[in-house]
């Protein structure tokens, strides 16, 4: 990581403490009121994390800051943003990773559509370690800590009271990674995560047209902030208009696609199709 990035991040996390420390609040009050994790509080004030705009003004609201004080911080995070980075976020958790990380968390409802690539909280650990592999000036000890990470916050998906629904297109099952065997997996992992009451899985299959061309995956958490995925990055946007919009796409993708029963059997199809396939590539 760049040396100003990390600079910034250091005076943003130092003043987000002095402002806690004013307020008489414990860490783990504050991150109470704030509806996010401690450990977010955490690594934010100790230079470690990058929260995202709409975690930084539920810490600003939770500490009754003034608009002024408030504009001091989103300043601040601002200035850590466009700073020069390098590498890879050592647990996926600094940048773009917080802002989605952040997002999904404290979420009741989650509804992720995706075009290319698994969503982050059905991959396995193999397949997310091609995706962070994929970054540039990714290094091995980064990459681990990483897929650890990103291994660690699936746990949500097992959650009483929270629900999951993920709608992909068909060929998100057949962009593949690696190694037939990788997907067999990953496939396998998919089937098991289908099974559970709090998630919801779809596929489009590719038989059916899709109701408008997807340019792009995106998640939505409940109603009040949607993350949007481009080429190289991830933003959080909470614009009322932007999420009506994403709130209706996604309602046409769901519609498009096939769930239970049917989707359970297009799984297996695609398994059989990589086992021939790796059958095909043994020498």
């Amino acid at each position: 990581m760049g040396t100003e990035r990390r600079e910034l991040m250091k005076a943003l996390g130092a003043r987000l403490r002095v402002l806690r420390t004013q307020a008489g609040l414990t860490g783990a009050l504050l991150a109470q009121r704030a509806g996010v994790g401690q450990p977010t509080v955490s690594k934010v004030e100790t230079g470690r994390m990058v929260p995202s705009l709409d975690v930084l003004d539920r810490l600003s609201r939770a500490l009754g800051l003034d608009e002024s004080t408030s504009r001091e911080l989103r300043d601040l995070l601002a200035a850590v943003m466009a700073a020069t980075d390098s590498g890879l976020a050592a647990d996926d958790s600094t940048g773009t990773g917080a802002a989605v990380d952040e997002a999904v968390r404290p979420a009741r409802l989650v509804r992720s559509f995706q075009c290319v690539v698994l969503p982050a909280m059905l991959q396995n650990a193999e397949y997310a370690r091609h995706v962070f592999e994929s970054a540039p000036r990714s290094t091995p000890e980064a990459v681990g800590r990483a897929v650890a990470a990103r291994v660690d916050r699936q746990s949500v998906l097992y959650e009483p009271g929270r629900e999951s629904v993920f709608v992909l297109t068909e060929a998100v099952l057949r962009t593949w990674p690696g190694t037939p065997a990788l997907m067999l997996a990953q496939l396998d992992r998919l089937l098991a995560v289908e099974s559970l009451s709090t998630v919801r899985l779809g596929v489009i299959p590719w038989r059916r047209p899709v109701p408008m061309l997807p340019r792009h995956g995106f998640t939505l958490c409940d109603q009040r902030a949607v993350v949007v995925e481009t080429f190289d990055s991830e933003r959080v946007s909470t614009d009322t208009e932007e999420l009506a919009a994403y709130q209706e796409t996604f309602a046409h993708f769901e519609r498009a696609a096939v769930f239970g029963p049917e989707v359970r059997e297009l799984l297996l199809l695609v398994m059989k199709e990589f086992r021939e396939l790796g059958d095909s590539l043994t020498p």
